[in-house]
């Protein structure tokens, strides 16, 4: 049975052996001023000659614009318990800083289906992902019980123990696990309406399976990865499960409420590893109080700030 995601949290607290109180995040920035924007997202912009406003205009206009993308946003919002709003922010932040959207969702569709017979490979010099994490490091992670905890603990190893490291005899790169792993076209490569990297849409398969009906997704075949992606009627489910995922690690880990913060979980969207970062959260508060600080807010960086800046905005394009 569907419940929405605020009852379900309610619920999440009721459940735990000692009641406690979720911290809410109010809305808006804790930040006056736009945190600073990586040199990638300026180059990206500057190279097509393009302006970060004009690129807003456009994935803002096409919201409002399109009937038909805002209900799909908001019948994949209805379906993972979250406000559509959340998932208006996820696409303003990469539409803005990452690509320019395209004007048809026909042509999502189109790159899609040329996915599936597609070769590519989630491999490092021609080790694929699925037997590399079958390495005695990993074992820890067989413990997880969900494909979200299980790719973060996976990358946790991988930071750890193989990241910049000689590891018997074998070099391997100083990149993020996603990096070294499932950019194999070009680095920084992220694909479809949600802009979504093939390692995010592996986190939540289980949850997308559960909710949406959708078949799970496996890293040994690439090329079902990224047309499920690329595809907007499945795409924006997987937005979805993403930020419900965000907001569920928050509760649960960091004893935190971003739910009422659009700001922050599109931050989140864009940083990625939400079970990672709440638990590095909680791990400072708890340090904080009992140094008899008050606990620390998550803040937004400078993709969800536009997105509290506009909100507005955005939800009159919403509706």
């Amino acid at each position: 049975m569907f419940r929405p995601l605020s009852l379900c949290l309610g619920l999440l607290v009721a459940a735990t052996s000692t009641a406690f109180a979720l911290t809410a995040v109010p809305p808006g920035n804790r930040n006056a001023e736009q945190p600073p924007i990586p040199y990638g997202a300026v180059k990206r912009t500057g190279d097509t000659r393009g302006s970060f406003e004009a690129k807003y205009e456009k994935i803002r206009d096409l919201i409002a614009s399109n009937g038909e993308l805002r209900a799909k946003i908001k019948a994949s919002a209805k379906r993972y318990g979250i406000e559509p709003i959340h998932i208006v922010g996820a696409l303003v932040g990469e539409h803005t800083y990452n690509v320019d959207a395209l004007d048809r969702l026909q042509t999502y569709y189109v790159k899609s289906m040329s996915y599936l017979t597609s070769k590519v490979e989630f491999a490092l010099k021609g080790e694929e992902v699925s037997d590399f994490v079958r390495r005695p490091q990993f074992a820890e992670c067989g413990a997880e019980s969900s494909d979200a905890a299980l790719w973060s603990c996976r990358e946790a190893v991988w930071n750890a123990s193989f990241r910049g490291k000689t590891v018997d005899g074998e070099a391997f790169p100083d990149k993020r696990f996603g990096a070294a792993f499932f950019q194999p076209f070009y680095a920084g490569q992220t694909f479809g309406l949600g802009q979504l990297n093939p390692l995010t849409a592996l986190s939540v398969s289980d949850v997308v399976h559960r909710r949406s009906g959708l078949p799970e997704l496996d890293a040994r075949d690439a090329g079902k990865v990224y047309a499920a992606i690329m595809d907007p009627d499945k795409s924006l489910d997987y937005m979805a499960a993403v930020i419900a995922e965000s907001i569920r690690s928050y509760a649960e880990a960091a004893d935190m409420d971003i739910s009422d913060n659009p700001g922050l979980t599109a931050t989140l969207y864009n940083v990625g590893n939400p079970v990672a970062r709440a638990r590095a959260l909680a791990a400072e508060n708890r340090k904080r109080a009992a140094a008899g600080q008050k606990p620390k807010l998550p803040e937004e960086n400078y993709y969800g700030w536009l997105v509290n800046e506009k909100l507005a905005e955005l939800r009159v394009a919403l509706r």
